[in-house]
């Protein structure tokens, strides 16, 4: 009993469901074999396709290479784990794998893959796996079959070549580019040269994922890091860059991307939060979080799709990073506003901002909404937008509700400008100095105090308001209606001298102001009044 073992068996479904079916996509395949050429401390990997004949895939790196000890002891090992053996590379770059899963993305290519590789004074290696070997095999552990090379000091680096592709149709290399583009996030000098049957190569760089696209807004994330008042351990080790369009993005170009050691480690979201503002229309972004790769348990998902948001440690970061997203989006808010607000202003000629600000509260938003509309609605020629928005100006200008009282000239021109500082007890004073100064010139009487004045002046007595006017055949107006005009105009003249400036001359107008003793409506009341008086004055004639 005690020479007997148990043993655990590796099957070849293993392979299949880890590289197979895990890779069954050119892209995440392709990125699996650019990540080992990174972490071989290369700095250029040319991935060349060809599906004009004979289907195949090489990937060709300048790396460091492997020597054959190496091959059998790392590259060859299923599941090693190459950050917990310490194993440096020369150039210092942090591994960006560490499950030893990724070179099993060969089998989701092809079937048949051959590995040419030379290591510095060392002799070359190259060997031949076989997919369809590896299913019949029935030893414990494979052997692939090998030839040791030469010396070869221009050919420092690993080849892999794949045939027997499993797909039978072209390439989209483009497509492939922008997607192998999104998964990487390599801030060193590190690029991927891609070509289709040795056409022109395009460059894959951390600026080809948002080549396409126009940033509108920009967000550095340490600047939200600064103003977020929520609290993270590692939140100054968050970097990257937050962009927003100016037209709304592909639904598959939306969202935050996070990498860690040049990786993709999530694919874009906005954490959980509610996608039903137009904001997650118009955002897309990248963070760098290389911390969640010195935790000691791993939390990335074997495809680099996914970070598990159940952990703890994870779902602390998940909740700081909605926080640093719902400060963008307001601030989104608020940029787009001012812009919009810009963009009318220079086609109308009108400074919006400032129009909207000297609206009443509640006219405020109606026309803030309307000038919006307006701006939005694309049918609209720039023209008909421009005599739109400068018809409701028209309508509801600046300081609408004393436009809105269609004052007498005499009366609007003294007063305005107190009246738009908030000072309203000025704007009334100063209206009825003028009023009473009118009244003094047309009537011939220099007397200083302004009721003596109205008592002296009206009621028919040096000036008749009603003298002008007949009726429409032609007919005097009865004696009491004339007689009630003319002492209507006597004692609103003398009333609103009374009521308005003698008790409150001597208080401060702050005062008045701010405990509503004399508000804005006082004011525009008074000023009504004032005009309804200046226009009897002017109609006017001595008895």
């Amino acid at each position: 009993m005690s020479e007997e073992k148990l043993i655990m068996t590796f099957e070849a479904n293993t392979i299949k469901h880890l590289g197979v079916k895990m890779y069954a996509n050119m892209p995440p395949a392709l990125a699996e074999l650019i990540a080992n050429a990174y972490d071989a401390c290369a700095t250029e990997v040319h991935v060349r396709l060809y599906d004009a004949d004979e289907k195949k895939v090489i990937v060709e790196d300048n790396g460091v290479g492997m020597s054959f000890d190496e091959v059998n002891g790392y590259f060859l090992r299923i599941g090693r784990n190459r950050r917990e053996e310490n194993q440096e590379p020369p150039c210092k770059r942090v591994p960006t794998g560490k499950k030893g899963l990724g070179k099993l993305a060969l089998f989701g290519i092809g079937d048949t893959i051959n590995i040419t590789t030379y290591k510095e004074d060392k002799e070359g290696v190259s060997f031949n796996l076989d997919w369809k070997e590896i299913q019949k095999w029935k030893g414990a552990d494979y052997e692939p079959k090998y030839e040791i090379l030469p010396k070869e000091k221009k050919l420092i680096g690993t080849k892999i070549t794949l045939t027997n592709l499993k797909r039978k149709t072209g390439f989209p290399v483009e497509e492939y580019a922008e997607s192998i583009a999104m998964l990487f996030n390599f801030q060193d000098k590190f690029v991927v040269y891609l070509t289709l049957n040795d056409s022109k190569p395009i460059k894959i760089d951390s600026k080809l994922k948002y080549e396409n696209i126009t940033p509108e807004f920009e967000w550095d994330i340490q600047k939200i890091v600064d103003v977020n008042e929520k609290d993270y351990a590692d939140k100054k080790e968050i970097q990257g860059t937050i962009i927003t369009t100016e037209k709304p993005l592909k639904a598959d170009s939306t969202g935050i991307a996070l990498f860690a050691n040049g990786r993709m480690v999530n694919r874009p979201e906005f954490f959980g939060l509610s996608e039903s503002s137009n904001f997650y229309s118009y955002a897309t972004g990248w963070l760098n979080i290389n911390f969640i790769d010195n935790w000691k348990e791993d939390v990335i998902s074997t495809n680099r799709q996914s970070i598990d948001w159940e952990n703890v440690k994870t779902a602390e970061l998940k909740k700081y990073l909605m926080s640093c997203v719902s400060i963008i989006q307001r601030q989104w808010r608020e940029l787009r506003k001012e812009k919009k607000q810009e963009n009318i202003s220079k086609k109308a000629k009108i400074n919006v901002k400032d129009w909207l600000n000297k609206l009443p509260e509640k006219v405020q938003e109606q026309v803030e909404t309307i000038v919006n509309l307006l701006d939005d609605t694309a049918e609209l020629s720039e023209h008909t937008q421009q005599k739109a928005i400068k018809l409701l100006h028209e309508i509801a200008p600046e300081y609408a509700n004393l436009h809105w009282r269609n004052l007498e000239n005499e009366i609007k021109d003294v007063s305005e400008k107190y009246y738009q500082n908030g000072d309203y007890y000025t704007a009334f004073i100063e209206g009825l100095k003028r009023y009473a100064n009118e009244v003094r010139q047309k009537s011939g009487m220099n007397i200083s105090k302004e009721r003596v004045l109205m008592q002296t002046v009206w009621g028919g007595k040096k000036l008749s308001v009603t003298k002008i006017f007949k009726r429409t055949d032609g007919s005097d107006f009865l004696p009491d209606t004339i007689n009630n005009i003319e002492v209507g105009q006597h004692l609103l003249s003398d009333g609103i001298v009374a009521g308005g400036r003698h008790p409150l001359q001597h208080e401060e107008h702050l005062e008045l102001s701010k405990t509503g003793l004399f508000s804005e409506k006082d004011c525009l009341d008074f000023l009504s009044l004032l005009s309804h008086l200046f226009k009897r004055l002017n109609d006017s004639e001595k008895p």
